[in-house]
């Protein structure tokens, strides 16, 4: 980390976000993201404490500052968690995915709610959903951020597998139904191919989606357009 930096500028659980190294990084929202809201989400509502220097802590920052590249950065040579050559994601075990193919997708949140139910069953249908309105669809639910914590690492390096948990509070609208304030959690495992720099080769995910949007799809039907008029909100299209 940049000693440089201020406490202000820094974040303690990712990397590759502030400093030199970055200064040419092309960012989505024209600047780095700031993590001060859903890093305060994650230290409340956390179960583990991992020792400094360990393993698990290790995993849970190397998993934060992969998802904050994946989400945040527009050129992939700005990707310095992963080797690019030959990277793939995959989700439950459906085919694995490069870089270029994810975002054919819609990157994001959207690549990872791919399914094959019928699509009147779908609740969230990502064939219908773009990079950027899955991005609002999902940050709007949880204006606070969806946080992630590594609750057990199986294996080390070079085949990392750990089981996570992503929490958040649906305080935004969701897909037409109003908010609820509650809880929403989604446990999965993960599976990290990584080389001698620790820099990651191989991505797959198993969750299950229903759990996730299960709590996202409780409350109210909301009227037509009540989703759009929360979306238009600067300070929802900033957080994530």
């Amino acid at each position: 980390m940049d000693s440089s930096l201020t406490d202000q500028q820094q974040d303690k659980y990712r990397s590759y976000l502030h400093g030199e190294g970055e200064k040419n990084t092309n960012w989505k929202l024209g600047a780095p993201p700031n993590y001060d809201t859903v890093n305060k989400l994650f230290e409340e509502g956390r179960t583990k404490i991992w020792p400094p220097a360990s393993l698990e802590e290790k995993v849970q920052n190397l998993v934060k500052t992969w998802e904050m590249e994946m989400f945040n950065k527009i050129s992939f040579p700005d990707y310095k968690s992963v080797k690019l050559q030959n990277y793939t994601v995959s989700v439950n075990g459906r085919k694995p995915l490069s870089l270029e193919e994810k975002r054919k997708l819609g990157g994001g949140y959207n690549s990872f709610m791919q399914t094959s139910l019928p699509e009147d069953l779908r609740g969230y249908n990502p064939a219908q959903e773009t990079e950027h309105s899955s991005h609002l669809a999902f940050t709007t639910a949880f204006p606070r951020g969806f946080a992630l914590e590594v609750i057990q690492v199986y294996s080390g390096p070079p085949s990392i597998v750990y089981r996570f948990r992503h929490w958040g509070y649906k305080e935004g609208p969701f897909k037409g139904h109003a908010p609820t304030g509650e809880l929403v959690q989604l446990y999965g495992i993960s599976i990290f191919e990584v080389d001698d720099e620790m820099k990651i080769l191989k991505v797959e995910f198993f969750f299950d989606r229903g759990e996730l949007l299960g709590g996202l799809m409780k409350g109210d039907k909301l009227t037509s357009g009540t989703d759009q008029a929360a979306l238009s909100c600067p300070f929802l299209r900033n957080t994530g």
